[in-house]
């Protein structure tokens, strides 16, 4: 296992950073089945013959456990470098359903709660962060954008996981229909479904562990000025500890600025479906928008989701995180109103309207890693990020909380109109004010506050021989102490450029996938 140290994890100086983020989009794609849950939910509940809350608390543990690992298991990752770590998310992850698919073939719930809820749970918490550092450290000139990528694969992770799992029931239960209301799937389809799942999510995720490395100590990409990095950590300093972070006004500011933006989000995509056809209901109680239509509508917001992870959190590298927070709350503001005031005189208007919202959740939960990086440097800023996830599972209860609250003392689910969602969603503008001036409020990290120079983050270590090289144009290495440039080995990158291009298909087929499915859903918001 010594081969998993963070010591033999150091990359070779033809190393192509360019393979960091297909291993990170392994593990993400893989963890991101967390909020695909929803298909095989009635299939439990009626193989349980359970309530829908009992089935639903498996989500349940398995997000609070996401928070609470990341928050406890953030240091550990720092210091153990992000094979291990991906190794022991894989574990968790995979192991989760395993042990799920055991409780399932048994009638056993609490096998369930205790496999995809808590294991499961575990491996979600590890997993989200483990690349994180790792690809802040690769990518010191575009951190955004690295980082975007891999959390894109969080959203696009779902996406993937939706149909195939509608697929593997149907395959395993020829009874079972997916486009037939009320159809679920066998015990058995559902106990074939999860050890599928996480014997696939094992192998997808082994991937992300082959691949990913950390750089030698000194490296930095060719052409790259640190110098010239507005946002570089205080001179002779990696960074500030995770411990150190918590004492600083920085962290609860933008701690508030995640919880009011994701809090914001969910409030559509905790109700998205019921939310476009209360708005078009009538007097009658008969809504403009058909089932099918408001199916299209949750299609449309997983795109923008997915998208504005990526999109945005590139942006943020050419403005800077803090004008595109600020963007993403002030705008977010005045969208709601416009949700609020002028979204019932028409679907397109109310559907940009949404759209533009959701890529601004997924932007925000993309582009945190850089603004806690631009805050704190990289010293333990994957434990930092862990701790400031504790704001995404508090979201996730007031959000939802929120509404129901207000829809609950407004009427009956199927016969609300666009009256009853005015005070949620003038709510949700009250709460993107506060993050918005949360935001303003933040300024540079006091300098008394980071680490010595002296205490290294990982310490130094000789190349990895296994590890893969690639093009040369895409390879620099640690500085030479003779003071010559920085070298690349062209032979070695030339023969793994292979590698590059599978790891790169592999991802870039599941998204593609997940893009296509989506699509056709999404379409039928326009046909009905």
């Amino acid at each position: 296992m010594s081969v998993l140290d963070r010591e033999r994890s150091v990359a070779p100086r033809s190393y192509n950073r360019w393979l960091i983020p297909p291993a990170a989009l392994a593990v993400h794609l893989s963890i991101g089945q967390a909020y695909a849950t929803s298909v095989y939910k009635n299939s439990l509940v009626e193989h349980f013959d359970a309530s829908q809350t009992q089935i639903g608390i498996i989500f349940s543990i398995a997000i609070v456990m996401l928070g609470l690992s990341a928050a406890l298991g953030g240091t550990w990752v720092e210091h153990n470098g992000p094979r291990k770590a991906m190794l022991v998310a894989a574990a968790f992850w995979s192991g989760g359903f395993l042990v799920g698919a055991l409780g399932i073939a048994t009638g056993q719930l609490w096998l369930l709660y205790l496999g995809y809820g808590f294991f499961g749970g575990i491996g979600l918490g590890i997993g989200y962060i483990s690349p994180v550092s790792t690809l802040m450290k690769w990518f010191p000139d575009r951190p955004g954008l690295a980082t975007g990528l891999a959390i894109m694969g969080f959203g696009g992770g779902a996406l993937v996981a939706s149909p195939v799992s509608n697929q593997l029931m149907a395959l395993y239960d020829p009874a079972y229909d997916a486009t037939v209301p009320g159809s679920v799937a066998s015990g058995g389809a559902l106990v074939g479904l999860f050890v599928t799942l996480g014997l696939g999510y094992f192998a997808l995720m082994m991937m992300g562990v082959a691949l990913v490395r950390v750089p030698p100590k000194g490296w930095r990409p060719a052409g790259y000025d640190p110098a010239a990095n507005n946002h570089a950590p205080v001179a002779g300093s990696d960074g500030v500890s995770a411990n150190n972070a918590l004492r600083t006004p920085q962290f609860w500011l933008l701690w508030t600025v995640l919880f009011t933006n994701v809090t914001a989000g969910i409030g559509i995509l905790e109700h998205a479906s019921p939310l476009l056809q209360d708005f078009f209901r009538d007097a009658s109680g008969t809504s403009a928008v058909t089932a099918a239509a408001a199916g299209g509508f949750v299609g449309v917001l997983s795109l923008f989701n997915m998208a504005g992870r990526f999109v945005w959190s590139s942006t943020s590298d050419i403005v800077g995180r803090k004008p595109i927070y600020a963007f993403y709350l002030g705008a977010g503001a005045i969208l709601y109103i416009l949700m609020a005031t002028v979204g019932g005189t028409s679907t397109i208007v109310f559907v940009a309207t949404a759209g533009i919202i959701i890529s601004f959740y997924g932007g925000g939960f993309a582009t945190v890693p850089a603004y806690l990086r631009d805050l704190f440097g990289t010293y333990e800023v994957g434990a930092i990020h862990g701790r400031l996830l504790t704001a995404w599972s508090a979201a996730g209860i007031a959000g939802p909380l929120i509404i129901n609250a207000f829809l609950d003392a407004q009427g009956e689910p199927g016969t609300l109109t666009r009256d009853a969602y005015q005070a949620p969603l003038f709510t949700m503008v009250g709460l993107l004010v506060v993050g918005f001036t949360a935001n303003l409020l933040i300024r540079r990290v006091n300098a008394r506050f980071f680490e010595p120079a002296e205490k290294e983050s990982a310490p130094a270590a000789p190349a990895a021989p296994a590890a893969p090289a690639a093009p040369a144009a895409e390879a620099a290495a640690a500085p030479d102490p003779s003071g010559a440039a920085p070298r690349t080995d062209e032979g070695a990158s030339r023969s793994t450029l292979p590698l590059l291009v599978a790891s790169w298909a592999v991802v870039a087929i599941l998204l593609g996938y997940a893009v296509l499915r989506v699509s056709t859903t999404a379409a039928r918001l326009f046909t009905g």
